[in-house]
C-alpha cells in the first residue's frame, strides 16, 4: 500500500489547487477524483471547469458578441448584414476552451509530481482510503481498474457540490434539465423556463435570451437577488427586464410535466401572489441552488458526519474534528465560490507544510456575470444598519465617465461604504461593464485595511472605468468631481 503525505479527494478548483500547492512544497501528493466527461473519460477540473464557471463564461461571451453585433455595433457605424447564430460551432468552441484548460491541469500535476487516481475514494479509517478506479476501456476486471488502498498522513476533502433537485420537477435531461444540460443545448429553444433567478439562473437566462429564446425566470423569493445590495438589485432587475428577461418573483413551482409526442412541451405549474399560475415552455432548467457532495466517502469510517445542510463542519482553518482531515470548498460552510475553494486549498496545503497561512473571508469578492456585471465585496448597507454600525457612502454613476460613453456602455454605478468614525472601507458594490475586474481594486484595499480616503488619493488612469472607483471614494466625503 502506497503512503502519501497528502491525499486530496476531488480535483475541482479547491482540490487540484491544494494538490499542486502541496506538491510545490515538496510533499508527496495524490489526488483522487471521480469526474468523467461527456465521453466517459476521466477529467480534472470538477464542476467549475467541466460544467460550471468556465463553459458558462464561454457561452456568455459568445452570446454577448452576437448581442453586441445586433444591438451595439450599429451605433458605432458598423453594419453586418445577415448575422446569424451557429450553436454547434459555439458549443465546439466552449468544449475546446474546457479541453485546453483540463490539459493544462494535467500538465501542472506532472510538473509538481502529483499522482492522479481517477475514481471514487472512500475512507477505511482516518488515514486510509479505498480507491475504486473509474472504469477504463479495458473493463472492470483489468489490472488498471481493480480497487486498491492508499495511506495518508493528511486528507483534504474537496468533493464540491451538485445541482439541487426538486421532487416536483423530475429532471429527464431532455426537456427538463439542470444547469449542465442548459450548457449543452444543440439549438436555441423558442421558449425557455428557468426555476431560480439567482446567479446560475440569471447567467443561463442571459445566454439564451441573447441568442433569441423567450426566457421566463421563476423565483420563489419575493425580492430579486436578496443577498446583494438592495440598490444594485433594483437597478439590475430593471436593466435585465429591459433586455427581455421575464422575471417572476414570488413564484413557487410545484409541478412540471412533459406532454406531446410530435413536439413535446413542458407544462409548469406554480403559485404566485396567492394565485394558481401555469405556463408552457420548450425547455425547463432547474437552477435553484446546489448541495454538497459527500456520497460514497464513507465519512463515518473516519469519525466524520455532516450537518443538517449536508456540509462537513470545519473550523476557521478548514480542520474537521478529526486530526489530519481537512475539508474545503463547496462541501463546507461559506459561499459556494470557486475562488474561495482555491484559496482554502492553498491555505490548507501550506498549513500542512508547517507554514502560517491566514485567509480573509471578509474580503472574498462575489460576481454575477450578467451584462452589465454585478460584483461586490464586504458589507451591504442593510447589514450595517441591522448591526447598528454607522457608515458613510459614496455613489458614482458610470454614465458620468468618458470611457463609458466612448464604449457605449453607460449603465450602472459604483457604491463604496466607509466606517463613519475610522473611514475604513466596509464594502463596495458595483453594477456595470467589467465590474468583475474592477472589484479587485477594492478587495486589495480592504485586505490592507485601507480607508476611503486612501482610495480617493490614488491616481487612476484617464479615461478608464476604474475612475468610477476613484470618484465613488471621493463621494464618501462629498467631493466627487464629475457628478
Amino acid at each position: 500500500m502506497d503512503k502519501y503525505d497528502v491525499v486530496v479527494i476531488g480535483a475541482g478548483p479547491g482540490g487540484y489547487v491544494a494538490a499542486i500547492r502541496a506538491g510545490q512544497l515538496g510533499l508527496k501528493v495524490a489526488c483522487v477524483d471521480r469526474w468523467r466527461d461527456g465521453a466517459g473519460k476521466p477529467a480534472l477540473g470538477g464542476t467549475c471547469l467541466n460544467v460550471g464557471c468556465i463553459p458558462s463564461k464561454a457561452l456568455l461571451d459568445s452570446s454577448l458578441h452576437y448581442h453586441n453585433l445586433t444591438h451595439l455595433l450599429p451605433a458605432h457605424g458598423i453594419r453586418v448584414d445577415g448575422a446569424g447564430v451557429d450553436i454547434p460551432t459555439m458549443q465546439k468552441r466552449k468544449d475546446k476552451v474546457t479541453r485546453i484548460l483540463k490539459t493544462g491541469i494535467e500538465g501542472l500535476f506532472k510538473k509538481n509530481k502529483v499522482t492522479w487516481f481517477p475514481g471514487q475514494a472512500a475512507f477505511l479509517a482516518r488515514d486510509r482510503l479505498r480507491v475504486c478506479p473509474a472504469l477504463g476501456d479495458r473493463g472492470k476486471d483489468s489490472k488498471e481498474n481493480r480497487e486498491f488502498e492508499v495511506a495518508a498522513d493528511n486528507v483534504i476533502i474537496a468533493t464540491g457540490s451538485a445541482p439541487m433537485r426538486l421532487s416536483a420537477v423530475p429532471v429527464d435531461n431532455e426537456r427538463i434539465v439542470d444547469s449542465t444540460g442548459a450548457l449543452n443545448f444543440a439549438a436555441v429553444p423558442e421558449r425557455l423556463g428557468i426555476i431560480g433567478a439567482g446567479v446560475i439562473g440569471l447567467e443561463l437566462g442571459s445566454v439564451w435570451n441573447r441568442l433569441g429564446a423567450k426566457v421566463v425566470l421563476l423565483e420563489a423569493a419575493d425580492r430579486f437577488l436578496p443577498e446583494t445590495d438592495r440598490e444594485v438589485a433594483k437597478e439590475a432587475e430593471r436593466v435585465l427586464r429591459k433586455q427581455g428577461l421575464d422575471i417572476r418573483l414570488g413564484a413557487s413551482v410545484d409541478s412540471a410535466t412533459v406532454s406531446g409526442e410530435e413536439k413535446p412541451v413542458v407544462g409548469v405549474g406554480y403559485e404566485a401572489g396567492g394565485e394558481r399560475q401555469s405556463m408552457e415552455v420548450d425547455k425547463l432548467v432547474v437552477a435553484c441552488g446546489r448541495t454538497p457532495v459527500t456520497a460514497g466517502l464513507a465519512l463515518e469510517n473516519a469519525g466524520l458526519a455532516t450537518d443538517e445542510r449536508g456540509r462537513i463542519p470545519v473550523d476557521g482553518n478548514c480542520r474537521t474534528g478529526v486530526d489530519g482531515v481537512y475539508a474545503i470548498g463547496d462541501v463546507v460552510r461559506g459561499p459556494m465560490l470557486a475562488h474561495k475553494a482555491s484559496e482554502e486549498g492553498m491555505a490548507v496545503a501550506e498549513r500542512i507544510a508547517g507554514q502560517a497561512s491566514p485567509l480573509g473571508y471578509e474580503t472574498i469578492p462575489w460576481v454575477i456575470y450578467t451584462h452589465p456585471e454585478i460584483a461586490w465585496v464586504g458589507r451591504t448597507e442593510e447589514s450595517l444598519q441591522a448591526d447598528g454600525i454607522r457608515f458613510r457612502k459614496g455613489r458614482f454613476p458610470l454614465r458620468a465617465l468618458g470611457r463609458a460613453h466612448g464604449s457605449g456602455e453607460t449603465e450602472g454605478f459604483v457604491k463604496i461604504l466607509g466606517d463613519a468614525e475610522t473611514d475604513r472601507i466596509l464594502g463596495a458594490h458595483l453594477f456595470g461593464n467589467h465590474a468583475s475586474e474592477l472589484i479587485a481594486e477594492v478587495v486589495v484595499a480592504m485586505e490592507f485595511s485601507a480607508s476611503t480616503e486612501d482610495l480617493a488619493r490614488i491616481v487612476h488612469a484617464h479615461p478608464t472605468l476604474s475612475e468610477g472607483i476613484h470618484e465613488a471614494a471621493l463621494a464618501v466625503a462629498g467631493r466627487a468631481i464629475h457628478f
